[in-house]
């Protein structure tokens, strides 16, 4: 699993922002998605206010490393045996969606558990998911398909 990738990837897919700013559902945010916790220097920052590349960086490594912890809590012992664009493809998703939404994909996970790429590849598009982030799912499926 490439890291960098997965860092150049979701800077396309989420976007990257240096600056604070709200998201969708108003929540303050920076960078590649990351939402502003508690024990962030960011909180109560304005709107606006400027964020390091560095800093962005430094989130984005702490928040991809919990998508890697929630795919192999997921799917457990296979995980390790994926090859390593699968997994660089469920960490964005996971990124995207959290282990409870991608807990939900039953058919694509068992697809996934069974090395059934092609089916694998049907299911994570059979989803709401796929029509609200469109290319982006295109993209992923066209990874798993390739496998």
């Amino acid at each position: 699993m490439d890291r960098e990738k997965i860092y150049e990837q979701l800077k396309i897919d989420e976007g990257c922002v240096l600056e604070v700013y709200n998201d969708y559902l108003g929540f303050a945010t920076f960078g590649i998605g990351h939402l502003i916790k508690l024990n962030d220097p960011e909180m109560g920052q304005e709107v606006g206010t400027p964020v390091s590349e560095e800093r962005v960086k430094e989130c984005f490594n702490t928040d991809v490393e919990v998508a890697i912890a929630e795919c192999e809590a997921l799917f457990k012992d296979k995980w390790e045996d994926y090859p390593g664009t699968l997994k660089e493809v469920l960490v964005n998703m996971m990124f995207n969606l959290g282990r409870t939404r991608l807990g939900k994909f039953k058919k694509f996970i068992g697809a996934i558990n069974e090395g059934d790429w092609n089916k694998a590849s049907i299911e994570m598009m059979d989803s709401r998911w796929a029509v609200q982030v469109g290319p982006r799912a295109n993209r992923l499926r066209d990874r798993v398909q390739s496998l």
